[in-house]
């Protein structure tokens, strides 16, 4: 789309998002299936994001980021820009569609379906947590998230094959989407706890 139109497909993505049919950069096929599963079970709009495993000194906050394909309902500050990232091997001029804007605090449910191909089987991970007004300076679609035991979290994430996309919904639904996930689908589902139990 780049290369032969000069626009940025984010903007779309953002629109089809809000309107309830979800699509995943990076050809993330069940990354397109967590945000479809998450946008049922909280009834509003998912975003695909990328884990940025820190902010600051702080070991239960992270950065939430991509570069421009949010629905409008998480961005009250919404721009349409360029892309950055890609215009550096695209050209800025040809990346025009990108979406820029910052998610303010609120509820936050996270989770992340895969396939483990060697394993033969699908797993997830869901889990609750804040996003915070915490300042945040860079481009693209963003937001600060509180987690708590975060550390505990990605170690999880890396160890258990899970992609760096993660999928987020402005709510409170990881419980529901345990007991979907775990006991009508059958999936090996981890559902991460603010305590230890």
């Amino acid at each position: 789309m780049q290369q032969n139109f000069g626009c940025n497909v984010c903007t779309l993505m953002s629109m089809m998002s809000e309107s309830f049919m979800p699509s995943a950069c990076e050809v993330d096929v069940t990354g397109v299936l967590t945000m479809y599963a998450m946008q049922l079970a909280a009834d509003s709009p998912a975003a695909i994001v990328d884990w940025n495993n820190n902010y600051g000194d702080d070991e239960d906050k992270c950065t939430l980021f991509h570069r421009g394909n949010w629905a409008k309902s998480f961005l009250p500050d919404i721009k349409i820009s360029n892309a950055p990232i890609l215009g550096t091997t695209l050209g800025v001029e040809n990346t025009y569609g990108a979406l820029e804007g910052r998610t303010p605090a609120g509820p936050l449910t996270y989770g992340r379906v895969t396939t483990a191909d060697a394993d033969g089987c699908i797993r997830a991970y869901v889990g609750e947590g804040e996003l915070t007004n915490d300042e945040l300076n860079t481009f693209g679609t963003r937001a600060v998230a509180h987690v708590p035991r975060l550390q505990k979290l990605l170690r999880y994430v890396c160890a258990n094959g899970f992609e760096h996309h993660v999928v987020m919904t402005c709510s409170k639904s990881a419980g529901v989407l345990k007991e979907a996930f775990g006991n009508y689908l059958g999936w090996d589902t981890y559902e991460h706890r603010a305590c230890k139990h």
